[in-house]
């Protein structure tokens, strides 16, 4: 194939997954974020309290102590994780891979689910702080869907895992909670 046909090949390819692109929505019917998870984030959310890194802090010398939900991303494939690199989280917090997804199966809608129940102890008024990294809607579509199933004492800990690090606050290496 001739190179100007090969580049013109790749301009029309280019064009139509571009269009495609701007062809999809970003919310689902019931309001979820569902694509471009790594994109500036609302100021607010319906049902928590946005919290800083200092109001993080003073949350966890509270009692009852909040539960810290991570929810950032984990690659799956064939029944399992895969750890195709490292990741951290701050320290006792719980990793709920995918939950943040816009789009749940019903398969991973009861590992959320049964993971709060379990972490919870059943207190729907048990303090949640969900977070992922800065610029980030996983966390924000996981608040979302903990109201949903009941929990009343929600935060966001909005600029999440990029925020705790520029404060030079420690991490720990983190390993998803077992699905299913």
């Amino acid at each position: 194939m001739p190179r100007a046909l090969q580049t013109l090949a790749l301009l029309s390819l280019s064009l139509t997954l571009g269009m495609a692109q701007a062809d999809t929505p970003l919310f689902s019917a019931d309001g979820y974020r569902t694509s471009l998870y790594r994109s500036p984030t609302p100021t607010q959310v319906e049902a928590a309290q946005i919290i800083d890194t200092q109001g993080l802090q003073a949350l966890l010398q509270t009692q009852p102590k909040p539960l810290l939900i991570d929810v950032y991303r984990r690659q799956w494939l064939q029944g399992r994780f895969i750890d195709s690199e490292p990741h951290a989280n701050l320290p006792g917090s719980h990793w709920l891979a995918n939950t943040g997804d816009g789009e749940l199966s019903p398969e991973w809608q009861h590992y959320f689910s049964r993971y709060l129940q379990k972490l919870s102890a059943g207190n729907r008024q048990q303090p949640l702080v969900f977070y992922c990294r800065a610029d980030c809607w996983l966390s924000w579509n996981a608040v979302k869907r903990a109201a949903a199933l009941g929990y009343t004492s929600l935060y966001w800990y909005r600029d999440g895992l990029d925020a705790w690090e520029a404060a030079g606050l420690p991490v720990v290496a983190a390993q998803p909670e077992a699905f299913p």
